[in-house]
């Protein structure tokens, strides 16, 4: 087998990342003639050792950390005439891609994993000039979830977003959004706009359960409903899988969209739990872009 790189974020994780790197490095040396190993210091870091990676054709790219991170190393590999495998150990906070391919959230049964790897394609959402694996969230509801600081999503995890997400919906506060959806165009009242790639959403793996990592669809959410009462009734059928039921939840699945909001431009979207671009946005998918490497 080949030379394959190791990206680790050393502060994924509560330092998981700075913990476990030793052990995925021997784990690969297993099954690989080379293992190079790359820390993380600042932004962009694991996208360049990625671009890196691809250029000078490795084998595979494999990564230690969270959502942001690992986005960080698809947009590397993304544009690349030759892509590298991909494969990483979850360690962020909700680590949506991860439950969606069967990766274990346990740092240490997701090291054990690596010795009975199989081949999966894996598609790429596009949002403008950058890439997403995850989802693409915008409204209020997503802007009160990346107010969340650091220190209360280690201490609280997942449900760090859930207390935020109820004080927005207290708020009651929505924007209109316009949306062309391939050539349907719609306009809806939300406070909530949901692109997704899985069917795992916010840790929620049961939101989008018809929706699949490789089926080379972008599936669209509006949470709607003009009264609190409507939206506070939501959110018990959001967290039970049952969302897709109400009436005040529209529902796509799609290849490309734009999207814009009146008298709010300036409204950043989340984007695989990281600040993005703000609005109008054109989204798109590439199907099966990458070779993903999981547990059998």
């Amino acid at each position: 087998m080949g030379k394959v790189l190791l990206v680790v974020n050393p502060s994924s994780g509560q330092e998981a990342g700075k913990r476990y790197a030793d052990s995925v490095a021997e784990a690969l040396e297993k099954k690989y003639s080379e293992v190079v190993v790359k820390y993380t210091e600042k932004a962009g870091d694991a996208t360049a050792f990625a671009k890196e990676a691809a250029q000078e054709r490795y084998e595979a790219v494999f990564v230690m950390g969270g959502d942001g991170t690992v986005n960080e190393v698809v947009s590397g590999l993304a544009e690349e005439a030759y892509r590298p495998k991909f494969s990483f150990i979850p360690l962020g906070t909700v680590n949506d891609l991860g439950r969606s391919l069967g990766i274990s959230m346990d740092p240490e049964e997701a090291i054990s994993q690596l010795d009975r790897l199989v081949e999966k394609k894996l598609d790429v959402g596009k949002i403008n000039n950058h890439y997403f694996i995850d989802v693409v969230a915008i409204g209020t509801i997503p802007e009160a979830v990346q107010a969340v600081e650091p220190e209360q999503k280690t201490k609280l995890g997942s449900f760090a977003y859930v207390l935020e997400g109820l004080k927005a919906v207290r708020d009651n506060k929505s924007y209109l959004f316009d949306m062309t959806i391939d050539d349907e165009k719609i306009q809806e009242e939300s406070m909530a706009v949901l692109i997704a790639l899985t069917n795992s959403v916010g840790g929620m793996e049961t939101l989008l359960p018809n929706a699949s990592y490789d089926d080379g669809k972008l599936h669209l959410i509006v949470l709607k409903g003009d009264h609190l009462v409507d939206k506070l009734g939501l959110l018990p059928k959001i967290f039970s899988g049952k969302a897709m039921d109400d009436h005040n939840v529209l529902y796509r699945a799609f290849e490309k969209g734009h999207f814009s909001v009146e008298d709010g431009d300036d409204l950043v979207t989340n984007v695989d739990g990281d600040p993005g671009d703000k609005l109008p946005l054109d989204i798109s998918v590439l199907p099966q872009h990458l070779t993903v490497l999981v547990p059998e």
